[in-house]
């Protein structure tokens, strides 16, 4: 068996486009409506530089009006509150993300708290959070990746009710909203975390139909170990050495996909699949927020 590819490009693509037009019908039909997102960099940090500039771009693209709040590393907590209260106001701004990692004086979990929720696009505040975890609560926004993921799964058929589901990695903004988001799908979700044995990581992967891994950790799953025909979503970022590349290194996920796409029925790629997801979600979390402050939703 060779497992098919889930395209997260292809399918962020789409969806892209489908942000696009709904926006530009929008507009024609009500003249003013302008989603708008702004994001607040701290510091000169190179990757979070890069991570901001392809959100703007992905704004651009669809019709979005994006604003790059740039501090300096050195702003002190209180200034940045001010800065987010004055954001929380403004009627203009449908959308505030903190690009993360903050500097180390600043306290992170305070921060992203500090965001009004109807404009907690990345879904990071408490209540966004707490809101995936009760039974009868909506969150107004689901953290990007989990979205993405879940989004991904549906287009491409992947039944998840009734399914054996393994989420590895218990984290706040990806592993623990998705087990949550994936058993409200109905799905029979086992989290596997820095506390389990490799006896149980073995037990509970060979028997999932689903197979989703955040951890950080390359070749963390292999092909092995899987339940032959299992779909695997691969959240992994991870640099390792490799003297063919120019830097030294090459980006890989959490999934020894070379392994594990003979046995697989369906398996993202590292780059190239969950990564467009998260970006894409972004914007449509952005174009609900815009909808709902203008009475369209």
């Amino acid at each position: 068996m060779t497992a098919s590819i889930i395209d997260g490009k292809a399918i962020s693509a789409d969806l892209r486009s489908k942000i696009a037009n709904d926006i530009k019908d929008l507009q024609e039909k009500n003249p003013g409506f302008q989603p708008k997102l702004v994001i607040i960099q701290v510091g000169e940090r190179p990757d979070s530089s890069i991570y901001v500039r392809m959100k703007l771009k992905s704004c651009s693209e669809v019709g979005i009006e994006g604003v790059l709040v740039k501090l300096d590393g050195k702003i002190s907590q209180e200034e940045l509150l001010a800065k987010i209260a004055a954001l929380n106001e403004d009627s203009t701004v449908h959308g505030i993300l903190v690009q993360l990692p903050l500097p180390k004086h600043i306290d992170e979990e305070l921060i992203t708290n500090a965001v009004k929720q109807e404009k907690d696009i990345d879904g990071f505040s408490e209540l966004n959070l707490a809101a995936i975890f009760k039974k009868s609560a909506s969150p107004k926004y689901v953290p990007c990746t989990p979205k993405g993921i879940v989004y991904m799964l549906e287009q491409e058929d992947v039944t998840i009710a009734g399914k054996n589901v393994v989420v590895c990695g218990r984290s706040d903004i990806v592993g623990g909203p998705l087990a949550k988001l994936l058993e409200k799908k109905g799905g029979t979700v086992t989290i596997i975390h820095s506390k389990s044995t490799p006896e149980q990581l073995k037990f509970f992967v060979s028997n999932a139909d689903i197979v989703v891994s955040a951890v950080g950790q390359a070749n963390f799953i292999t092909g092995d170990i899987l339940k032959p025909g299992a779909t695997v979503i691969d959240v992994g970022t991870n640099y390792v050495a490799d003297e063919t590349k120019k830097s030294g290194q090459r980006m890989c996920g959490d999934v020894d996909f070379n392994s594990c796409v003979q046995v697989a029925g369906k398996i993202t790629p590292v780059p190239g699949g969950v990564g467009p997801m998260t970006v894409i979600m972004v914007l449509q979390n952005v174009l609900e927020s815009s909808k709902r402050a203008a009475g369209l939703l």
